[in-house]
């Protein structure tokens, strides 16, 4: 059953190349468990026990279960996760010749990838493309996966970079650029990337207005190890708790509370964006989901004081060969249960309220659970859960499933920390 459920999380990231390819994924996994899409501009008239989904710029889904109960008297039950990962975002006019031979596209960064892994690599490309509508206001929108490998950003020999063991600086405008190939007089005159896109989407390619696209890794992750332990993929931050809080949500008993899986997008870049969580979405949503089940304002607020949430990110595991860049008595490992994330900086959201709801869930489940800090002398990241905590006004754990190489273009992971993963997030829901 391990072993399984690690191949279903390793299918779900291959299909999602891309935060609009996850929120799609997420999608199909809800409308064949009999969810219900909601739309911003509708009235929403929600029933006990129901089902229930909304989308969110192509990129974010929240999904959730009406509960049995009084939505005032037994709140919510949250779990947020984020859809993006880091990597490369192409930018407009990305077609750049060089010594008349070969063509490469103008990319830029996004978030905080670990560059030197995304070289000699075959990368595919997807996204979304905005094409021209009925209406001026209202443009076509497509996915689009071009699930190939046509690029790769090449490494210069090491004759020519005699230092770059030593530690090398990356220059994101001259090193990391991808090659497309060579230069084609007939595919200059329509466009590279523009002619990948016209053959991908069977369109015209004057219909094409925009893109959002993003560079990925073409090669499928897998489960791997001398006993299949682990699990080798990209994007694991943070689709894999995108993953594990779905599959809890759909794994779930009906409860008296109503029960909320929140796929967010742009963590990696802050999130203050109007898919983010640095914006009003949840909160909005939240008193819409109250004021359809009858209630008003006031009842929204009494509802959040009943409501609990997990911010649910990865977490570092202790490093087999810089066992030191870990605090000294917190060393979470991997194969060992989901980790809680503490911060004195409150970079994280958990508090010691928050910790012990979550590790009585862990107990309940029967699931290890781990504690992390940082090294007091190192800077640490931050997650959805301190703005989740400061707009709602509500407990929020930061916890993560323990992982290796985050941010790499391949990042490491468990078998059976997704399964305790998946148990643990079941069980929130479950809780009467």
């Amino acid at each position: 059953m391990e072993k399984k459920l690690a191949n279903e999380l390793v299918d779900f990231i291959y299909a999602s190349p891309t935060q609009y390819h996850a929120a799609s994924t997420v999608k199909e996994m809800l409308d064949r468990e009999g969810f219900t899409e909601l739309f911003e501009k509708d009235s929403w008239n929600l029933k006990s026990g129901e089902k229930y989904y909304l989308k969110k710029n192509d990129s974010a889904v929240i999904a959730f279960e009406v509960g049995t109960g009084s939505v005032i008297e037994d709140g919510f039950r949250l779990i947020g996760a984020h859809t993006d990962a880091p990597g490369f975002r192409i930018k407009p006019n990305a077609e750049m010749k060089v010594e008349d031979q070969y063509v490469r596209l103008n990319t830029e960064v996004y978030g905080g990838p670990i560059l030197s892994t995304w070289f000699d690599r075959p990368l595919g490309v997807a996204g979304r493309v905005a094409l021209r509508g009925e209406s001026p206001l209202k443009p076509e929108i497509k996915l689009v996966n071009i699930n190939k490998p046509v690029l790769i950003i090449p490494n210069i020999a090491i004759h020519m970079n005699r230092s770059v063991n030593e530690g090398y600086a990356f220059n994101k405008q001259k090193d990391t650029l991808p090659l497309v190939g060579f230069v084609n007089e007939e595919l200059e005159k329509k466009g590279y990337l523009m002619s990948l896109l016209v053959e991908e989407l069977g369109v015209n390619s004057e219909d094409i207005l925009d893109f959002d696209l993003f560079l990925y890794e073409y090669n499928k992750g897998c489960v791997m190890g001398i006993n299949e332990e682990l699990i080798s993929t990209g994007r694991l931050d943070d689709q894999w708790m995108v993953f594990a809080g779905i599959k809890a949500l759909l794994g779930s008993e009906k409860i008296k509370a109503t029960k909320v899986m929140v796929c967010i997008d742009n963590e990696e870049i802050g999130s203050l964006t109007a898919q983010g969580a640095n914006s009003n979405l949840l909160r909005r949503f939240l008193e819409r989901v109250v004021i359809a089940l009858g209630g008003n304002t006031e009842d929204f607020f009494r509802a959040l004081a009943n409501s609990v949430m997990i911010s649910a990110d990865l977490a570092h595991a202790v490093h087999p060969n810089l066992p030191e860049k870990h605090d000294p008595t917190n060393r979470p490992k991997l194969g060992m249960g989901p980790v809680i994330k503490i911060a004195a900086s409150g970079s994280y959201s958990t508090d010691s309220v928050a910790s012990a709801i979550f590790m009585e869930v862990c107990n309940k489940a029967e699931v290890p659970v781990q504690k992390f800090v940082n090294r007091s002398d190192v800077k640490g990241g931050t997650t959805i859960g301190p703005m989740s905590a400061a707009d709602l006004g509500i407990p929020v754990v930061d916890m993560g499933a323990p992982l290796l190489g985050m941010h790499s273009v391949r990042e490491l992971a468990s078998v059976k920390d997704n399964f305790y993963t998946v148990k643990a997030f079941t069980e929130f829901y479950n809780i009467k």
